[in-house]
């Protein structure tokens, strides 16, 4: 198992360490979940979709993501609390490439 190592802020400002495995598919949002870093029914409403914006995070430190998709840039074109440093987490895949990615997680509607 290779595991790499990102902090996610909380929606109480309280930040975590988190050891996220590069060898299971998985991505952002659901490692949140994985944690329970958010309210049950408030992170990944959608499913993983792209959808719905409730996964939508900062990312403070960008050690190098994949550029945004058209379906993502369009859905944080109609949420809330966006910034320019705003993604979902639902396509933010983990790779090794994101060691040392930091995000705050987004305020629920």
């Amino acid at each position: 198992m290779s595991d790499i190592n990102i902090k996610i802020t909380d929606r109480e400002g309280v930040t975590h360490d988190i050891a996220a495995p590069t060898d299971m598919s998985m991505n952002l949002m659901e490692i949140i979940r994985a944690y329970e870093l958010a309210e049950e029914g408030t992170i990944g409403v959608c499913g993983g979709m792209a959808m719905c914006a409730s996964c939508q995070v900062y990312v403070e430190v960008d050690p190098g993501l994949e550029p945004m998709g058209d379906e993502e840039d369009a859905m944080l074109g109609e949420a809330f609390h966006v910034k320019e440093n705003s993604r979902l987490g639902c396509q933010l895949h983990i790779m090794p490439q994101m060691e040392g990615l930091a995000v705050a997680i987004a305020p629920y509607p």
